[in-house]
């Protein structure tokens, strides 16, 4: 009786799992040898390859802040003090512009004026550290002046953001805390601003 060799496609199932356990393993050293992959649960063997892929570019990535890498490209950005008005809408649809061919969206900004929209990317937007994207073909970066989660930030999402459902679970969930007379925002920035293209 003879032995039947594996054919190529279990072969390139073996591969597979080969590559998908030493990516496992690289990240739970990453993570000072925890154990944090585990189970995928119920996904196919080549959806886990690609989100362990995606995984270890985030990790092995070079981490700068936004606001460095938009020096890096010729982008400056001026301090808020010395643009006028024009000169800061300007000036702030060019670094959103900048930011998407980067793979950074911005989102829920239209609570404020293209002012205070710089003045929050100036001090504290672009200068998280994150990781570089380049080489990271289906990666983005998604940032929000109230994506903090903090109780400031909470209470402007409640109201000017969040959906009617939404604000029922919040007074649900938090009966102690109150909730937000709703107001229109003041702005129509957010539909204009660049968007991730779908996979």
């Amino acid at each position: 009786m003879h032995d039947i060799p594996p054919s190529p496609d279990d072969e390139a199932d073996i591969d597979r799992q080969i590559r998908i356990a030493r990516m496992k393993h690289e990240l739970d050293q990453i993570a000072g040898g925890e154990v944090i992959t585990g189970g995928f649960g119920p996904v196919s063997p080549a959806l886990e390859e690609m989100f362990l892929e995606q995984a270890l570019a985030f990790e092995r990535a070079e981490v700068d802040t936004d606001f460095n890498r938009l020096a890096r490209r010729g982008v400056i950005m001026v301090p808020p003090a010395e643009l006028d008005h024009a000169a800061t809408t300007a000036r702030l649809w060019e670094i959103i512009h900048e930011l998407a061919r980067m793979r950074c969206f911005l989102y829920n900004t239209d609570h404020l004026s293209d002012r205070e929209l710089y003045d929050w990317l100036w001090s504290t937007g672009l200068r998280e550290e994150t990781p570089d994207r380049d080489g990271m073909a289906d990666a983005a970066w998604h940032t929000s002046p109230i994506g903090a989660g903090n109780d400031e930030d909470i209470a402007i999402h409640l109201k000017y953001y969040a959906t009617d459902e939404e604000r029922d679970r919040w007074s649900r969930d938090f009966p102690e805390d109150a909730m937000p007379k709703r107001a229109t925002l003041p702005f129509d920035r957010d539909r204009h601003l660049p968007k991730r293209a779908p996979f």
